[in-house]
C-alpha cells in the first residue's frame, strides 16, 4: 500500500487521551474519512469491528500516541506518515 493510498484521521469522543483515536485510514475503503457520527452510534461491543469496516489500519489512543511520541518512535509534527511507517515497520501493511 502506497502513502498516498493512506489517510489520517483523530476522532475524539470526550476529553481524556484515552478518548481520543489516531488512526491510519485506507483511502480506498473510507475516501472522505471514517464516518464519525456512524461511529458514535454504534453499538460499543462491535466498536473495533467497526473501525476495520470503515478502512480504519491502524489505531492508537492518545495514551498509546503519546507515550509513542515520548519514546521517539513517532513525530508528532507528522503523524499520518509516522503512522505509515509504524503499520510498514510492523508488517501490518506492505510498501
Amino acid at each position: 500500500m502506497k502513502f498516498s493510498q493512506t489517510g489520517y484521521q483523530v476522532i475524539e469522543f470526550g476529553e481524556q487521551p484515552e478518548d481520543t483515536f489516531h488512526c491510519l485510514i485506507n483511502l480506498k475503503v473510507s475516501p472522505n474519512g471514517m464516518n464519525i457520527e456512524k461511529l458514535r452510534l454504534s453499538d460499543p461491543r462491535n466498536f473495533d469491528l467497526h473501525f476495520k469496516e470503515s478502512g480504519c489500519i491502524l489505531m492508537l489512543t492518545g495514551t498509546e500516541f503519546n507515550e509513542l511520541v515520548r519514546r521517539g518512535e513517532i513525530d508528532e509534527l507528522i503523524p499520518h506518515q509516522s503512522l505509515y511507517e509504524l503499520a510498514a515497520a510492523e508488517g501490518i501493511i506492505k510498501r
